[in-house]
């Protein structure tokens, strides 16, 4: 089993956190978002999994590289890494990492996170991970027909035609059938809205008699936007919430609440503040006389006579004294 995680995206709904840091990279309960995506699919991919693609930006750089390996190595996996130097679609992302289609073969894109309760039949043709939601027009969502078959892909439909919305996660027994149908696109220049789409081979795909069976997962967590981000920060937390690793070493506590659950790193500093419910604090970061709720706290932050809540605050950033909903990019100062 393969599996290929293209993030080279910018997440632009993520800034100003992606200027610095790649959304795929940007922890939730302690995790990066591909770390917990990682380990999640190989939860329920039935079988061992020989690779695992990562298709980067070249400058995302050789630490953040060495990373990504050890997480697939924490699976078992070869961790192996590919580039993308333009944003040319997602059919174009996952050919960047060519080499690794082949055989039975995953695509996840690295802004979602799920929850599943099956172990997936690899023995299927193809399977399409979906969700039902309330409102689906603002994602691409699948037809099904009587016996289960996805019989249509249809992209953010104005009107309702299915509430199964694709989450982005694929499977394919032959990766080398879906290598050439994305070749395909490539040679032949065919694009929407100028970018080669992994919809446009799904469709000549089944078109051609590949059947496409649903997968659906128990929740889907989508990691796109700040919003997003905390509630799925929140939904974590409550899975992990009875971890040991949710605690790191060298926290100190003066005079401090906290309230469960909350991802605490090392040689974290809290004094008269209260902290939680659903707070994640990376490591290094000093909170002092403040009450911190429902937020993520990144690594080497400080925060000092504030009250924060449904926010996400940067590598580095400084908060004295405000009181509001924040979005604080890396090395930041809000001083009130």
């Amino acid at each position: 089993m393969q599996i290929i995680i293209p993030m080279a995206g910018k997440g632009k709904r993520m800034r100003p956190h992606t200027l610095t840091t790649a959304k795929p990279l940007i922890p939730l309960g302690g995790k990066p978002i591909v770390q917990r995506l990682v380990e999640d699919i190989t939860k329920v991919c039935g079988e061992k999994v020989s690779e695992i693609a990562f298709v980067v930006g070249r400058d995302f750089g050789a630490d953040i590289e060495q990373n990504l390996i050890k997480i697939a190595e924490s699976q078992g996996a070869k961790g192996s890494i590919y580039y993308q130097d333009k944003a040319l679609g997602t059919a174009h992302a996952i050919m960047c990492a060519k080499e690794a289609i082949k055989g039975k073969t995953i695509i996840a894109f690295a802004d979602t996170l799920f929850k599943a309760d099956f172990v997936m039949d690899t023995e299927k043709e193809g399977v399409i991970w979906v969700q039902k939601i309330k409102d689906p027009s603002q994602f691409g969502v699948v037809k099904i027909n009587e016996l289960g078959v996805i019989t249509d892909f249809i992209e953010k439909p104005s009107l309702f035609v299915s509430d199964l919305a694709i989450i982005g996660i694929y499977y394919f027994k032959n990766g080398e059938n879906l290598k050439n149908e994305l070749q395909y696109l490539l040679d032949n220049q065919i694009t929407e809205k100028g970018e080669y789409q992994l919809t446009n081979a799904l469709e000549n795909m089944k078109n051609k008699g590949l059947k496409f069976m649903p997968g659906q997962v128990s929740e889907w967590l989508d990691c796109g936007n700040k919003n997003a981000a905390v509630y799925t920060n929140q939904r974590v937390l409550e899975f992990d919430k009875n971890k040991p690793e949710l605690k790191g070493n060298q926290i100190k506590n003066n005079n401090s609440i906290i309230i469960e659950p909350c991802y605490i790193g090392n040689n974290v500093e809290l004094s008269e503040s209260i902290i939680g419910p659903y707070v994640s604090i990376g490591h290094n970061s000093k909170i002092t006389n403040s009450i911190v709720k429902n937020s993520v706290i990144q690594i080497s932050a400080t925060i000092i006579n504030a009250n924060i809540s449904d926010s996400i605050i940067g590598i580095g950033a400084e908060v004295k004294g405000k009181s509001v909903d924040l979005s604080i990019s890396d090395y930041s100062q809000i001083v009130t």
